[in-house]
């Protein structure tokens, strides 16, 4: 690696103070948020862009001497997807964190890939519009990684997931090159639709550095109604019969009875503890809708056995046991030194079989699982606590594992909705998808990247 010998050249077109070269330094930058996957070597320099063109002399030196570069935003993760597991060089994109535009008129955001989507849906509310891709983590996250992974979030039920908000994309190409991706229109039939084949490359093809952002008017109003159910089947079933009632809410997800406990157990929000499971649905648009709608999802929920109903008699209410759910894997991490979380979906009629077969192969495997998820589509997040240096428990967690994915592709689903392949599930992502179309997804990245140095050994 020619890296260490060549510092100088990176110094003279980036300030001093965006580069890190300590080992102490790299090393904080040589992990994401996933837990299994480790890093057997840390990144020789950590790199901060604050302009576009700081991205091209940077890409430029990489390309120039075959180095690899892992773009990273937030490092949240959870596939492994920002490890350095080949040295070479981070670049850090939290300097690039402007939002440079909201065009009221167009309905339109165009943002840096470092700004937190937290602010971007503030600043997008506040203007009056409304940005839906809510992943769980959406206070730290940051528009670039959401890209790079094609986040989703509960919302997606509805409203859809971040590549349905994409219009245009500024890259930078493996060799240097900026490049426009699709247009500022909210229609665009020119050719072959490229900015939409850089969501969920996980930055293998090339790398970010502006989005145009399709906005929607802000709903009316919003109102959610929380249903504890003590049957599993009845719980997840009745997940399913709203949405094939003609209703489309904003959101339904749900907590297990596991997931419920190790919740209360940590923020104090007043869960019902005794429950096997509980539906969070919310309804927005219109008022006369919106009421309309909430009372006959109250009644589907009765009718499909729920134990007790509870509607949100104002936003407050409603936040606090929506951040209840969003605390989930936070609070899971209080019971095992490790926790890994997974993301599998299986088409909505499928999901209540799914749900009970994760349920069985946890108590199969005596895992601790806590199982959240977003049961209007089928999404399911297992997260399970375990000490991942015990060599019993792992070798447990990864039989388990393989047999959910078998599951899960034999009731029609796949084995990741909104997280990404990373380094964890590259292995099995032959089982998930057609192996012709893996080949042609290995040409692709070869064409955009022959030098291989952009995030090397990532999906495949």
């Amino acid at each position: 690696m020619l890296l260490k010998n060549k510092l100088q050249r990176i110094k003279s077109f980036l300030k001093s103070n965006n580069i890190l070269t300590s080992e102490e330094e790299c090393y904080c930058y040589a992990e994401d948020s996933s837990n299994i996957i480790k890093s057997e070597k840390k990144p020789e320099v950590v790199v901060f862009a604050e302009t576009i063109e700081d991205v091209r002399n940077i890409i430029k030196y990489a390309y120039e001497n075959e180095i690899p570069i892992v773009s990273r935003g937030a490092g949240t993760n959870m596939v492994g997807s920002c490890i350095s597991d080949n040295g070479g060089i981070v670049l850090n994109f939290s300097k690039m964190n402007k939002i440079l535009e909201i065009n009221k008129i167009d309905m339109t955001a165009i943002v840096q890939p470092g700004v937190v989507l937290g602010d971007l849906k503030n600043a997008v509310d506040n203007a009056g519009l409304f940005f839906p891709p809510d992943p769980s983590n959406y206070e730290v996250s940051t528009i670039g990684g959401a890209i790079a992974q094609s986040s989703g979030g509960a919302m997606g039920l509805k409203y859809g997931t971040t590549k349905d908000y994409i219009l245009s994309l500024k890259v930078i190409t493996s060799n240097g090159e900026l490049i426009t991706l699709g247009s500022k229109t909210s229609k665009n039939s020119s050719g072959y639709h490229l900015a939409e084949l850089m969501v969920g490359s996980e930055g293998t093809l090339a790398v970010i550095v502006e989005a145009t952002l399709r906005l929607i008017p802000k709903p009316k109003i919003q109102m959610s109604v929380f249903a504890y159910f003590d049957d599993i089947d009845n719980g997840s079933s009745a997940a399913t019969k709203i949405t094939a009632n003609g209703i489309l809410p904003a959101a339904i997800d749900f907590m297990d009875k596991n997931s419920i406990r190790t919740v209360e157990s940590y923020a104090k929000c007043g869960l019902n503890t005794c429950m096997e499971i509980l539906l969070l649905v919310t309804l927005d648009g219109e008022e006369d809708s919106v009421i309309s709608q909430t009372e006959l999802v109250k009644k589907i929920l009765q009718q499909s056995g729920a134990s007790d109903i509870i509607t949100s008699k104002n936003n407050e209410e409603s936040t606090k046991i929506w951040n209840a759910r969003r605390s989930s894997f936070a609070s899971t991490t209080r019971l095992a030194p490790d926790v890994v979380t997974d993301d599998i979906i299986v088409p909505r009629s499928n999901f209540s079989k799914m749900v009970k077969y994760c349920r069985d192969i946890a108590h199969k495997y005596d895992l601790n699982m806590c199982m959240v998820g977003h049961a209007g589509d089928g999404n399911i997040h297992p997260q399970i606590a375990l000490n991942l240096e015990s060599e019993d428990e792992f070798r447990r967690y990864m039989s388990a594992k393989a047999e959910i994915y078998d599951k899960v592709i034999s009731l029609g689903g796949t084995i990741s909705a909104e997280h990404g392949i990373g380094l964890e599930k590259k292995s099995y992502l032959q089982e998930a998808v057609d192996s012709s179309a893996i080949n042609y997804m290995k040409m692709i990245k070869k064409i955009f990247d022959p030098k291989n140095i952009l995030n090397p050994g990532k999906i495949f």
